[in-house]
């Protein structure tokens, strides 16, 4: 078998195989299958937003992360005497949220900068062969899938804000169906100029003259500036050990990577044999896990910001700080009620995540995101940028109060779980906060509970959300019962499964060193294996 991959929809599977297919590693097939994301998810990701790839070579015993997350945009440029800066409100049902839109929510945006500076290092083709499948997919348009109409109309306050994107979403008056033919005008033609340019064309070429130019002129923040001088930075793993494993996880602008780690760290000391899969008392276990990350995220927060970041890792991450933690939920068990609450902010919601492994072992897990999108196009491009600037939770001292050039914090945590040193899992997941206990009870499903992947994946998860445990249509009424009141643990029953709970795309080698992969049905997971 020449390799695995598990993505977001089956275009982004069957690209990605394509280039395992032709002698491709892991990491051109991440690529390639990224870029067609940008097209075939175009619901929750876009070529304008930003992400975090995390890969690992077995042969070279050597892990690595590429972030290359947003940066806050303005170097060089004296802000506009009127920003582009809207609000709308999206409907989700039971409740509602503000999203703000315009060239003002552009923060700098990363995918390309960092998909091309990964293949560059570690894959084995040219560029332009990886963008092929997405210039294709761009020339012919994609028939949109089910779960991506669906988030297109949930979203249609943004995805119909300005006529060019309008054109684009909603060509017929009403927002694109599942089956329909989605076209972007104008991005072909700038896929191939990237195939022929490379990132020169974001960093000064064309590209990166008409989104400044629009910014100048329509009050946005970024600026030329920005382009040229943004980097993708190359960071080493957070390493910690759990049971008979090594758990690799991405460090800041990660904070997804050191809380979910933290959380690993508390989890290890418990034996799960004495938490039965979904009973009552594992259902408290998570609660009382995911509580306790909550209490101690403030601490992160300040040494995040005081301490240099290799310190204030070592500082959460000791045995000394975890410990207090660890006995809190040893009492909360032991005496059978909920301990303190604790909340924390959302962040952005629509991201996608992609894992790969190759024959080789090499591993790949990618997790990308445009928040919502800015809610409108480059003229002549077809590029949609992020809205970064605008998620009211990545600004919590108020919007475009930080400085320029500032890296923001992302929840994404993609993960590569060793053992003896060879790839045994790779996983990551969309879902803004819920990213880290869909990464984390998926790890827990196939490290601790050894279920098969596909059942790790799917199986029922739950979410702790301003105190409240969310459980996932799924899980065994009586354990639910018990636990909200027996135990007096707030609880709320989702009545099905929802893309609330993440996506969490996963690749794995077996004991026997067969390889698997399972989509996560939750977001439109497809899987492929050459």
């Amino acid at each position: 078998m020449a390799g695995v991959i598990a993505a977001g929809g089956p275009a982004t599977a069957a690209a990605g195989a394509a280039m395992l297919q032709m002698g491709g590693n892991a990491v051109d097939a991440a690529v390639a299958a990224a870029f067609v994301s940008f097209i075939a998810e175009i619901g929750v990701v876009h070529w304008g937003g930003s992400g975090i790839a995390h890969l690992y070579d077995p042969r070279a015993q050597r892990s690595l992360v590429y972030d290359f997350f947003s940066n806050t945009p303005g170097l060089g440029a004296t802000p506009p005497a009127h920003l582009d800066f809207a609000k709308v409100v999206v409907d989700f049902g039971a409740t509602t949220q503000d999203f703000y839109l315009g060239r003002a929510a552009v923060a700098v945006p990363g995918n390309i900068f960092g998909l091309c500076q990964l293949a560059a290092d570690y894959g084995r083709f040219p560029l332009p062969t990886l963008l092929e499948p997405a210039r294709q997919l761009a020339h012919d348009g994609v028939l949109i899938e089910p779960f991506q109409a669906n988030t297109c109309d949930l979203l249609s306050p943004l995805y119909t804000h300005t006529a060019d994107i309008r054109a684009i979403f909603a060509p017929n008056g009403r927002v694109i169906q599942p089956g329909e033919r989605l076209f972007i005008p104008h991005l072909a033609d700038t896929l191939a100029a990237l195939a022929a340019e490379g990132v020169g064309l974001l960093r000064h070429g064309r590209l990166a003259q008409t989104l400044v130019a629009d910014q100048q002129q329509n009050g946005g923040l970024l600026s030329a500036t920005d382009l040229a001088h943004y980097e993708v930075q190359k960071a080493d793993s957070i390493r910690i050990p759990y049971r008979d494993y090594e758990i690799l996880l991405p460090p800041p602008s990660s904070t997804g990577g050191v809380l979910t780690a933290f959380s690993l760290k508390l989890l290890s000391h418990f034996d799960m044999a004495h938490f039965p899969h979904h009973s009552a008392r594992h259902l408290q276990l998570l609660y009382e896990v995911m509580m306790a990350t909550n209490r101690a995220r403030p601490y992160w927060e300040t040494w995040s910001e005081s301490l240099p970041v290799e310190t204030a890792i070592g500082q959460f991450l000791a045995e000394g700080f975890v410990r207090p933690y660890t006995r809190q939920i040893e009492t909360a068990l032991q005496i059978g009620q909920p301990s303190s609450p604790a909340t924390e902010p959302d962040g952005p919601n629509h991201t996608s995540h992609l894992s790969v492994i190759d024959a080789d072992g090499l591993a790949v897990s990618l997790t990308t995101t445009a928040g919502e999108s800015a809610g409108y196009v480059v003229p002549g491009t077809g590029f949609i940028p992020n809205n970064m600037m605008g998620e009211e939770d990545l600004h919590p001292y108020g919007f475009h109060s930080r400085p320029p050039g500032v890296r923001l914090p992302t929840m994404m945590a993609p993960a590569i779980v060793l053992q003896d040193g060879m790839t045994r899992l790779v996983v990551g997941s969309g879902g803004s906060i819920r990213i880290r206990s869909a990464i984390l009870q998926t790890l827990s499903n196939v490290l601790d509970y050894h279920l098969p992947l596909a059942e790790a994946v799917n199986r029922a998860r739950v979410h702790l959300e301003n105190g409240v445990l969310q459980c996932e249509a799924g899980y065994d009424e009586t354990a639910v019962f018990i636990l909200a009141t027996a135990l007096h643990y707030p609880v709320n029953r989702w009545p099905n499964r929802s893309i609330y709970f993440g996506g969490a795309h996963s690749v794995a080698r077996t004991a026997d060193g067969r390889l698997e992969a399972a989509g996560d049905n939750r977001r439109g997971g497809a899987t492929a294996r050459v």
